[in-house]
């Protein structure tokens, strides 16, 4: 492969034995525009999380149990494609002395010591990207403004939060917090912008002290005067002074946060001050949402559950009569969120498989892999869209006129685990793991699972997933009233079929009890469900459930389509 020979020439100069590259960009966001995908464009993987590292005889490429089929699928030509936590870097690369380059400011002190480190590797920063030495692209600047949300989105003012930050700040015994992920930065100003695809993401870096004051470092063209009058307090500066601004701070304490804070302004910091061992509170904080964001989510479930269910009902009357392959069905799916005034963007790439592509975890279809949809396959559609305000992630399987029984009892075993997580019985102390095993019970009876999580935190008109709970083998975060998570358990068999059930939930809480509320709004496929193999609680949990769905979506259909909605919520 040509581009990996050409890096492979910039070894030699730099006096290193390979080099390591990473998905994300100096944001450390989900999604990076594709001018700044070097991973893809070294190694040809379009997933949206891995590393790579060249050496100057072997490849490898490193994701985790979501991509490892489409890795080895895109990338496994050229690379040996290794599965995390299964087999971590560092142990590959055991015994062998070698000095690996990086770019520091696309890697955290802690992905270099949980990832990569070892006895045997030495990590040399290197300030120029060595992609970007081979890598001749015509860079877009992208000139669309930050805004800030109406009063009618939020439901606590900017000053509120920046008070809490602050007295965190002084409880702890810090004088700066260096804020460097961009939702939080969002969060706590109550801003968005357009710097991603999938999020309404401004890109910017906030310096706050414990008086309140705070320096906000982005691309001053994104800032209009109207924004700037709306704030008090907050200086605006161009994002290039942000080292010589932290270089001039000195014998100070700091919170950083380990996750979005690169090794390159770390450093910056740690050269003349103290950086304490806390977390950004952000995350914990931004995680819980409040009496009218609940309000507001639910209002986008709405017009995202319409969209979705119409199209279902679609796609079931029309494949077998039209030629809809994966990508016009997306297409047609996009074209009907946009039908609502209210809707913004989609909240990430559309998942749309059929049959063996449904088995890819993350899959996106291309002009090489676009299936067309045919009778006896099951179809997978994972989506979600970003509303005014609100964001949404829901997954739906679909029977394709399939009578396979294997199929229809592991589709009800998944659907067993879903109804298991929404039924949970919530203590005080419940976290994600606590959950995630009843969720895979009915798989593991006949010896299956599935490699991914059982749900993940939810933004509010922000990223689709966003931490710091999820509903995971290891995740001890304890769920808080007003905590959105998804419910996904799932099953895939590689080159034949894929099945996930997902629906958004929240913690709600009534007197002294918590429990979790359904957001998402949409049918489950009766037709793949082995319905003697639910017990009577089951089978209540999915009539309430569709019996909601019904009441809540019969206006938005014409005639035809209530008949429909009545057919797919009717009781079982």
């Amino acid at each position: 492969m040509e581009k990996i020979k050409k890096l492979r020439q910039v070894f030699k100069k730099e006096k290193i034995d390979g080099y390591l590259i990473s998905k994300n960009d100096r944001f450390f966001g989900e999604y990076i525009p594709d001018h700044n995908d070097r991973l893809k464009y070294i190694s040809n993987f379009s997933g949206s999380y891995g590393y790579s590292i060249i050496l100057k005889d072997k490849n490898y490429l490193f994701v985790d149990g979501r991509y490892t089929l489409q890795a080895n699928k895109q990338s496994g030509k050229y690379y040996k494609v290794i599965t995390f936590p299964n087999k971590m870097p560092k142990d590959i690369l055991k015994n062998k002395k070698l000095v690996i380059g990086f770019d520091p400011r696309l890697f955290t002190r802690k992905i270099i010591d949980i990832f990569f480190k070892n006895k045997d590797l030495k990590f040399v920063p290197i300030k120029n990207n060595l992609i970007d030495k081979i890598w001749k692209r015509v860079i877009k600047k992208n000139k669309s403004k930050f805004y800030i949300l109406p009063d009618n989105s939020v439901g606590e003012d900017y000053r509120s939060k920046v008070k809490k930050i602050s007295s965190n700040l002084k409880k702890v015994g810090a004088d700066y917090q260096f804020i460097t992920a961009c939702e939080n930065n969002a969060w706590l100003l109550n801003i968005r912008g357009q710097d991603t695809e999938y999020s309404p993401i401004p890109n910017c870096f906030i310096l706050i002290d414990n008086n309140e004051n705070i320096k906000l470092f982005c691309d001053l063209k994104k800032i209009s005067q109207s924004f700037k009058k709306k704030f008090n307090k907050i200086k605006f500066i161009e994002i290039k002074f942000i080292e010589k601004i932290l270089s001039k701070i000195i014998n100070k304490k700091f919170i950083i946060d380990k996750n979005s804070c690169s090794l390159y302004y770390e450093d910056i910091i740690l050269d003349k001050n103290k950086i304490l061992n806390y977390s950004d509170p952000i995350y914990f904080l931004k995680s819980i949402k409040n009496k009218k964001e609940i309000d507001n989510i639910k209002k986008a479930h709405l017009y995202d559950g319409a969209a979705l269910t119409k199209y279902l009902f679609w796609l079931k009357k029309n494949f077998v009569k039209k030629k809809i392959t994966e990508i016009s069905a997306s297409k047609k799916l996009y074209e009907l969120r946009k039908k609502n005034k209210y809707f913004k963007f989609l909240s990430f790439p559309t998942i749309s498989g059929s049959g063996p592509n449904g088995a890819i975890i993350h899959y996106k279809a291309t002009k090489k892999t676009d299936r067309k949809l045919k009778k006896g396959d099951i179809y997978l559609v994972d989506s979600g869209g970003q509303y005014k305000f609100g964001t949404t992630d829901v997954t739906r399987t679909i029977s394709l006129e399939n009578s396979n029984k294997r199929i229809k009892n592991i589709f009800t075993r998944v659907l067993k685990g879903h109804i298991a997580v929404a039924n949970f019985r919530l203590k005080n102390n419940t976290s994600g793991s606590k959950i995630d095993g009843v969720a895979r019970k009915y798989l593991k009876q006949i010896g299956l699972d599935y490699a991914h999580g059982t749900g993940h935190g939810v933004g509010y008109y922000l990223n689709v997933h966003e931490g710091p709970h999820a509903i995971s083998k290891n995740n001890k975060i304890r769920l808080q009233e007003g905590m959105v998570v998804s419910n996904e358990p799932g099953y895939y068999e590689k080159n034949n079929f894929g099945i996930r059930i997902e629906n958004l939930i929240y913690v709600k809480r009534e007197k002294k009890r918590k429990y979790f509320e359904n957001l998402t709004m949409a049918p489950i496929d009766k037709d793949l469900i082995e319905q003697n193999f639910l017990n009577r609680k089951e089978k209540y949990w999915l009539n309430n459930y569709h019996r909601k769905v019904f009441n809540n979506l019969k206006k938005t259909m014409n005639k035809i389509e209530k008949l429909e909605l009545k057919k797919a919520c009717s009781a079982i």
